[in-house]
C-alpha cells in the first residue's frame, strides 16, 4: 500500500511543477485525495457492498470537487491535475499513464444498460473542459483537446480537437519508452484546424492578388498592341460607319 502511495506522489511531482514537497501533495492535492478515496470505493464495490462504495465516492466528491464513480476501474499513474469538475462514469475504464485536467467528462449518451462509458487507452492527455461520452476507445498516446466533445472512437497517437471531436493529427512522434513513457503535457500547442484554414485562404488570396497586380502592370506597359477593333464592343463600328 505505501509503495503504491509513494508511486502516486512521484507521478504529481513528475507532472505538476508546481509541486514542492510530499508533505504538500499528500495534504493539498484533491487529485490526488480523489484517487486514493477511489481505490478504497472500488474495492468496496467489488465486494457488492455497492452502498458503501457510492457513500464513499459521494464523500470524496464534497471534498474533493470531483465525482468518480466506484466502479471505474483506473490503471496505474493516474493524474488529475486541479480537478475541480471532473465526472468520470461507472463503467470508464482508464489505462496507465493517463492525465486528466479540471472539468473533464468521461460519460455516456443514454440510459442503455452494460459498458455505456469510454475506454482510455495508455498515456492519453484529455485538456481542460474536455468531454468524451459514449462507449468507444481512445487510443494510447493520444491528446484530446481543451473543450473538444468526442463522440466516436480516436486511433491511437492522434490529436483531437473541436465540436464534434475531429482527429487533425495521427502517428506523429511515439513515445520511446513506452513502458516508462514521458508524458507530453504541451496541450497548449495542439493544432487549430479552423486557424489552419484561414491561413490557408489568405495564402490563396495574396497569392491571386499578386497574379491581378502582374496582369495588371503587364497590360500597362508602353508599345503594347492597342486592342483590335473587334475586341472593342460592337458599338465602335457603328460609331464608325455613322
Amino acid at each position: 500500500m505505501f509503495g503504491r502511495l509513494k508511486k502516486d506522489v512521484k507521478v504529481v511531482f513528475e507532472r505538476d511543477p508546481a509541486a514542492k514537497t510530499t508533505l504538500e501533495v499528500l495534504l493539498c492535492y484533491p487529485g490526488l485525495h480523489a484517487v486514493l478515496t477511489h481505490r478504497v470505493a472500488h474495492f468496496f464495490y467489488r465486494k457488492k457492498l455497492f452502498l458503501a462504495a457510492r457513500f464513499i465516492s459521494q464523500f470524496s466528491r464534497f471534498v474533493t470537487g470531483i465525482e468518480i464513480h466506484p466502479g471505474a476501474r483506473i490503471g496505474e499513474g493516474f493524474f488529475i491535475d486541479h480537478g475541480s469538475g471532473v465526472v468520470i462514469g461507472e463503467t470508464t475504464e482508464i489505462g496507465d499513464n493517463v492525465t486528466i485536467y479540471q472539468g473533464v467528462t468521461l460519460g455516456g449518451t443514454g440510459k442503455e444498460k452494460g459498458k455505456r462509458h469510454p475506454t482510455i487507452g495508455n498515456n492519453v492527455v484529455i485538456s481542460t473542459g474536455a468531454k468524451i461520452l459514449g462507449s468507444f476507445t481512445v487510443g494510447d498516446n493520444s491528446k484530446i483537446g481543451a473543450g473538444s466533445v468526442v463522440l466516436k472512437a480516436v486511433p491511437p497517437n492522434s490529436t483531437v480537437v473541436g465540436v464534434p471531436g475531429k482527429v487533425v493529427s495521427k502517428d506523429g512522434v511515439r513515445l520511446e519508452h513506452p513502458g516508462d513513457p514521458e508524458i507530453d503535457l504541451r496541450h497548449d500547442e495542439l493544432p487549430d484546424p479552423v486557424s489552419e484554414m484561414i491561413n490557408t485562404m489568405v495564402i490563396n488570396i495574396e497569392r491571386l492578388e499578386k497574379r491581378v497586380r502582374e496582369m495588371e502592370k503587364k497590360a500597362a506597359e508602353p508599345g503594347r498592341a492597342a486592342p483590335k477593333a473587334s475586341e472593342k464592343g460592337g458599338n465602335d463600328k457603328g460609331n464608325a460607319d455613322i
